[in-house]
């Protein structure tokens, strides 16, 4: 048995990473070791914060032991957090790395953490180059790259982006595991009176936080074609704002389209994503760059197609014409591709999901993080 600490947001705070790094502990202890979930008390200052809240109303999950510690603008609490876990010497830290911004606490942190010359640390590396530039993010990552000693990454460009900052320290690539914790498949007609959707239109989905770099504008442009009118092709975006919304209300009221979008633009609760998942009939994600996605092994575990651009690590994830179908980022290559989807099927797609959702497993992901630690250990 190992003592395994996952430095990372984890409940009360919400999202995707809150959700993943629950799920990963509870894998740790599956497999018998002693894992808890160091978080933040403060993650982000509320003007840094683009959501209403950063915080989940849901309860918490069973049998983890979560500790919120870490002030992200405190670097008096940096060191007190790093002095704690020095002295209680975990044999693992998993720490995850998505925003520069976290760089200074996390490697100062992670920099007291060695002085004690036993406890390993792996990143799990969701971003090294962010989405949104800002000043001071190369210095900030660089700070934290060497604060570790082996990376994971979900996908390839994530994996170059490392190298362009660690040529030399291990890193390995693993597939982002199924999201399973999210309950069962329901069926359509169930999912779609919950939310109140008609039961017989056909419905794509867009999913997640609404950011610039999603494309959500380029998904209204090919909505507003008109073979996707005549189709009856409906959108339903389900997801909070983290961009000013006016500019997407302003599209879609220029582009004409409003009876073909559903808008659920709030923060959706984790007990409510299999409505969404299960009432549409694929999932879309029209990205004008990306790394890897959380929607993509949500999407998975549903077993609904996928829709993707041609950027960053989906085409890789999504095998075209057989997980769903590739297209690039552009309004009308977007609207041939919901064409195409529909004039195939869902059930079409649904034997190739089954079997490419078998690769993804939280215990590879488990194994990975374990065998890069002993292969750099070994003599």
């Amino acid at each position: 048995m190992s003592k395994v600490v996952i430095i990372g947001p984890a409940h009360p705070l919400r999202g995707g990473l809150a959700t993943f790094d629950q799920r990963l502990a509870k894998e740790f202890i599956k497999e018998g070791d002693d894992c808890w979930l160091c978080s933040f008390s403060l993650q982000y200052p509320s003007f840094l914060f683009p959501g209403t809240t950063q915080y989940s109303t849901e309860a918490p999950p069973p049998g983890i032991k979560i500790l919120s510690l870490i002030n992200s603008v405190n670097p008096f609490n940096w060191i007190r957090v790093g002095i704690r876990l020095k002295r209680e010497k975990p044999d693992l830290i998993i720490v995850r790395y998505w925003l520069p911004f976290m760089g200074p606490a996390l490697g100062t942190i992670l920099r007291r953490v060695r002085k004690n010359k036993h406890t390993q640390i792996v990143c799990i590396a969701d971003n090294v180059i962010p989405h949104e530039k800002r000043l001071g993010d190369r210095l900030f990552t660089r700070y934290f790259l060497k604060s570790c000693d082996a990376f994971i990454t979900m996908s390839d460009k994530v994996l170059r982006d490392l190298r362009q900052f660690e040529k030399t320290k291990p890193a390995q690539l693993v597939s982002h595991p199924l999201y399973d914790n999210f309950g069962e498949i329901i069926s359509k007609e169930e999912a779609r009176k919950k939310l109140g959707v008609g039961s017989q239109e056909p419905i794509v989905l867009f999913f997640g936080f609404i950011r610039k770099y999603k494309g959500l504008d380029l998904l209204f442009e090919a909505m507003s074609d008109e073979r996707i009118k005549k189709s009856g092709i409906k959108l339903l975006v389900a997801g909070e704002f983290y961009e000013d919304a006016r500019p997407f209300e302003e599209q879609i009221e220029k582009l004409g389209i409003r009876d073909q979008v559903i808008l659920k633009t709030a923060f959706i609760p984790d007990s409510e994503v299999k409505y969404y998942l299960c009432a549409s009939d694929a999932v879309i994600q029209p990205y004008r760059h990306a790394t890897q996605s959380g929607v993509t092994p949500l999407a998975y575990h549903f077993e609904k197609p996928m829709l993707v651009t041609n950027v960053g690590g989906l085409p890789s994830l999504v095998p075209h014409e057989k997980a769903g179908l590739v297209m690039e980022p552009e309004p009308t290559a977007i609207a041939d591709a919901m064409l195409r989807f529909y004039q195939l099927g869902e059930n079409y797609f649904i034997p190739h999901l089954r079997t490419e959702k078998q690769k993804y497993s939280w215990n590879k992901l488990v194994h990975a993080i374990k065998n890069i630690i002993a292969n750099k250990q070994a003599p």
